[in-house]
């Protein structure tokens, strides 16, 4: 049977969300082994790396269970405005030094109002022109005015996560909607921007809203995908979930790649978690990854991936 899809989705066809859930089932070793060459066949050796700054904290109206920087909850973080111009461009450029090919400036709340999208345009030209770095953001719920004045300051790529499956979504979060999540992709869409967006895997959801969710990235065209596993934080409603094993992660990103096959899909948060920095995933359909510390939780050095990706036979490259 994966031998079976893996020459379906060769040839250029897609698997069902029949085909995709009886992946689930597959031998691991043999499932992660076609994953790998479908990741060969589409993308070749190519390996994305980006980083994150976190450049607004804390004190964000949404209720999202997962997150520590949730004014709902009684997770401890930092707490500050947007950082200045000043520091956003220290850590892009330390950055390229290390080998990231990726800037990403990532923002608390719901929305940025429009002043706060007016200084990020600023920071924006001042990355763009003494960096060079290529330049992405996730900044809420912004309408596609926003994200035309954003990419016109130089911004090439929007982050912005379903996180999960429509279905799962209102277990996750209840302040806003699985459609504003759509709606906020399709405005970035339409200012002429690119969308990285993928989810969190162990928040509870079933194998079937993983699927889903990678069925709705399909569908949207998106062509990177951030695979997060949660990292339970002290003081949300999810701090006690036991974090996934490291096999069920390679799984996902083998499925994943049947369904996604020329993507860069993207080991992202909690891959510290995984005990082998993430070897395992990259030999099982993933070539990405954020690189770096996250938004409230450490991860791994930009120079320790560079060095991990040359021996697993990868070069760093910009993924379309």
């Amino acid at each position: 049977m994966v031998s079976q899809l893996k020459n379906k989705v060769l040839s250029g066809e897609s698997i069902s969300r029949e085909e995709a859930l009886e992946l689930c089932g597959a031998p691991l070793d043999e499932l992660c082994a076609a994953a790998d060459e479908i990741r060969a066949h589409f993308c070749g050796n190519g390996f994305d790396i980006c980083t994150i700054i976190n450049a607004k904290s804390g004190k964000c109206s949404e209720n999202c269970r997962y997150c520590a920087q949730s004014a709902h909850y009684g997770g401890s973080c930092e707490e500050y405005s947007l950082i200045s111009a000043e520091k956003a461009l220290e850590a892009a450029q330390e950055s390229k030094r290390n080998g990231a090919l990726r800037f990403s400036l990532v923002t608390s709340g719901k929305r940025l109002t429009e002043a706060e999208v007016d200084s990020v345009c600023g920071i924006i030209r001042r990355i763009r022109t003494e960096c060079g770095i290529s330049v992405c953001g996730s900044f809420g719920l912004l309408d596609a005015a926003a994200f035309k004045k954003l990419k016109d300051a130089g911004l090439e790529r929007v982050h912005n996560n379903l996180e999960t499956s429509r279905r799962f979504f209102p277990e996750v979060c209840t302040t806003h909607t699985f459609d504003d999540k759509l709606a906020a992709v399709r405005a970035a869409r339409s200012a002429g921007l690119t969308v990285c967006s993928g989810g969190i895997m162990g928040l509870g959801e079933a194998p079937e809203d993983r699927i889903d969710m990678a069925l709705e990235l399909r569908a949207l065209g998106v062509r990177s995908v951030p695979v997060n596993v949660l990292n339970p934080i002290s003081g949300t409603p999810l701090e006690n979930r036991t974090p996934l094993a490291n096999d069920e992660v390679r799984r996902i990103c083998a499925v994943f790649r049947f369904i996604l096959p020329q993507a860069a899909i993207r080991l992202a948060g909690g891959r510290r978690l995984l005990g082998d920095d993430g070897r395992g995933c990259f030999k099982s359909g993933a070539n990405a990854a954020i690189s770096g510390n996250m938004l409230t939780t450490i991860g791994e050095s930009v120079k320790s991936d560079v060095e991990m990706i040359k021996e697993l036979g990868y070069k760093a490259e910009m993924a379309e």
